[in-house]
């Protein structure tokens, strides 16, 4: 009779064992990765964290990677900032030389910051990803404080900043419409006293459809369009458009008194072949016309008073 028990005692273990596992490869997994030297010189201050060299912790989170993946289960990479993760556990009361509090800031990054899925991608490929878009996500975050902390409009009350998101949502979605079908790259730039903020947005629109684009991207891309709206700063909309058989044609705007007022073909030319950095010229790509902004400014919804 015991000898019975044993059997099923056995049994009962190795199918649970194999369920385990099932549902393991159905658990998706996220690794918190520090990208650069100076992150990861960061971290080695803590004695539970055991790497000593980065270019070897690389290897060991790629191989990693391929290991879980080789598993058949989704993992997915995450920026893990030390600044981040130390005002994170001083505001949880976590240890931070501690694995534990280091996996629980990762599940939090993943759910709320920037990720990219692995899909056997070299690590040299998806790092600038995963930084681009840790720096958009961070530039959308401070948009939308920025557009919070203005406040209602003396005049009529009018909340200010939604008024100036909803108008940029209206001229982002004239801009498209008008752009017609093909494959087209936005970039929104917003100077600010110290610094420019810059939103970057892929669409693709066919011949019998609306344009299709990613829904983060969009919010950002708006959100940095509204900050220049509601501030009345004097930044700009470039646009370039790509279809078959025809060169790519580059379209702009610059941004005056909450509007997008077209550039001419020569400010464009000019705009789009001048380093931003040192101001010198930048020589003009071949097969890419530069065109006039069209008006896109008409029936927008008016922002505050």
């Amino acid at each position: 009779m015991a000898q019975t028990r044993n059997k099923r005692t056995t049994v009962h273990g190795r199918a649970g064992l194999t369920m385990r596992r099932t549902l393991r490869r159905e658990a998706p997994s996220t690794i918190g990765l520090l990208t650069d030297e100076q992150d990861f010189a960061a971290m080695r201050r803590y004695r539970t964290f055991t790497f000593d060299d980065h270019s070897v912790y690389l290897e060991q989170v790629e191989g990693l990677l391929k290991s879980l993946t080789a598993q058949g289960m989704h993992t997915t990479v995450a920026l893990f900032d030390p600044e981040e993760y130390a005002e994170f556990c001083a505001r949880s009361g976590l240890a931070p030389d501690a694995p534990a509090s280091r996996s629980r800031f990762t599940a939090e990054v993943a759910a709320c910051g920037a990720t990219v899925a692995y899909t056997g991608q070299p690590l040299d490929e998806l790092i600038p990803v995963l930084v681009g878009r840790a720096i958009r996500r961070a530039t959308w975050e401070y948009a939308t404080m920025l557009l919070a902390d203005l406040g209602d409009c003396a005049d009529c009350g009018q909340d200010i900043g939604r008024a100036a998101f909803d108008r940029a949502s209206h001229l982002l979605l004239r801009t498209l419409d008008a752009a017609g079908p093909g494959t087209h790259h936005l970039v929104c730039s917003t100077p600010l006293e110290n610094e420019q903020l810059l939103a970057a947005l892929h669409t693709d629109r066919d011949s019998t459809g609306p344009a299709r684009l990613d829904s983060s991207e969009g919010a950002e891309f708006v959100t940095v369009l509204a900050l220049g709206i509601a501030l009345e700063r004097h930044g700009g909309v470039v646009l370039r458009t790509s279809a078959p058989g025809v060169p790519d044609r580059v379209h702009g705007w610059r941004l005056a008194a909450g509007s997008l007022l077209p550039l001419t073909e020569g400010e464009v030319f000019s705009a789009y072949c001048t380093d931003a950095d040192t101001g010198d010229p930048v020589a003009p790509e071949s097969g890419v016309e530069y065109c006039a902004g069209f008006d896109i400014g008409a029936d927008a919804p008016e922002t505050h008073c």
